[in-house]
């Protein structure tokens, strides 16, 4: 059975354009073809899941095996058809343990590559290292798009405070939905008339946005000046909303949270986490923390940089839960924990926005001081 994975925007239908800005260095050619390849875990395709969902308008089709068993609910299209279609890039938007090319996927791209379709990828195996890419590239003039290239005059980060309002998104694990709940919330702050940016700290959401930092690409020692890069002082009253990465309780990945943690200086927090995960992404001897501890220790890390940082809200991936179901968990969630609780994409991001934007009584002391 193959597993479909994409529904409508609270608030809009899939064609609605998400408050996102295009940036002229950023030369990746639209519209895309995006690649599913073989997969058939869901998260293995979060790339090219989140381009079809947040920029539907620049995505043509999708490419994939027979034994591929998701869709996008685009166009199944070969390389030809597609490039036939408009299409100028092929967007390699999955993930894999190590991040690696792997002989299937080169071939793939060889083949698109002769069908007249530039190449864009966030693997951390780079296309342009590849010499088999790298000879077709050359010789059809084609490009290849490393998006995990980080820009080469990141500052190493200073801690010093700076004007501006600012939100991050953090999660109890990796994959549990910080990159929805930040674009979710950009759009509707927008749609009340607030001025909102989207700061892309993956390579999915630097598709998505157009611009950004692959932070975990990032020299280690220079991660929070990254952030303070991407989201500089602002006086316009204005919103960066910073995209999380990883979990402060993830073996693998929370020295970079940290980082991005210090560098972004939030004024507010929103905590992602996944209800049915049975243990930490990849790390089954590693169950999930609690969301009371994981409050409690995104708020202390962050009072590093931003003292009067506040936790503003819950979000809850409930995409494998019936709705009844998950609007029940939400509820008790809130209601143990005192703070807004949501599913950003099933069912908006409102009640956490008017409690960031003090439409609601203060948060309670307990949740501040946690």
């Amino acid at each position: 059975m193959r597993r479909w994975i994409l529904g409508k925007p609270p608030g809009g239908d899939r064609n609605g354009v998400f408050p996102v800005t295009q940036v002229s260095h950023v030369m990746i050619a639209t519209p895309y073809l995006l690649y599913l390849g073989h997969s058939t875990d869901p998260a293995d395709i979060k790339t090219s899941r989140g381009l079809a969902v947040f920029r539907p308008e620049i995505c043509v089709g999708e490419y994939r095996h027979d034994d591929c068993t998701l869709t996008l609910d685009l166009p199944r299209m070969d390389f030809a058809a597609a490039r036939a279609a408009g299409a100028k890039t092929l967007v390699l938007g999955i993930a894999n343990a190590g991040g690696k090319l792997g002989d299937a996927l080169i071939v793939d791209a060889l083949a698109a590559l002769e069908a007249g379709l530039d190449i864009a990828s966030g693997l951390h195996q780079r296309l342009n290292a590849e010499p088999r890419l790298a000879e077709a590239a050359a010789r059809l003039g084609r490009k290849l798009h490393d998006v995990r290239e980080p820009r080469p005059d990141i500052p190493i980060g200073n801690g010093k405070p700076r004007a501006g309002r600012r939100l991050l998104t953090v999660g109890t694990d990796c994959s549990v939905g910080k990159m929805y709940t930040t674009l979710c919330l950009a759009r509707a702050l927008e749609k009340r008339g607030v001025t909102a940016d989207f700061r892309a700290t993956g390579q999915t959401g630097i598709l998505i946005a157009g611009d950004g930092v692959p932070l975990d690409a990032v020299i280690a020692d220079f991660i929070s000046g990254a952030i303070e890069q991407i989201s500089p002082a602002r006086s316009d009253d204005g919103w960066d909303l910073i995209e999380g990465q990883g979990s402060l309780y993830h073996p693998s990945f929370a020295g970079v949270s940290m980082g991005l943690i210090h560098g972004a200086q939030p004024e507010a927090l929103v905590l992602c986490h996944d209800p049915v995960r049975p243990h930490m992404r990849g790390l089954p001897h590693y169950k999930l923390p609690g969301i009371g501890d994981c409050i409690e220790a995104n708020l202390r890390a962050a009072r590093l940089t931003s003292a009067n940082v506040r936790m503003v809200g819950i979000a809850l991936n409930t995409s494998a839960m019936p709705e009844a179901e998950a609007a029940a968990l939400c509820a008790r969630t809130e209601a143990e924990f005192g703070l807004p609780t949501s599913d950003p994409y099933r069912f908006g991001v409102e009640t956490i926005l008017d409690r960031l934007l003090g439409v609601e009584a203060a948060v309670p002391a307990a949740v501040q001081t946690a």
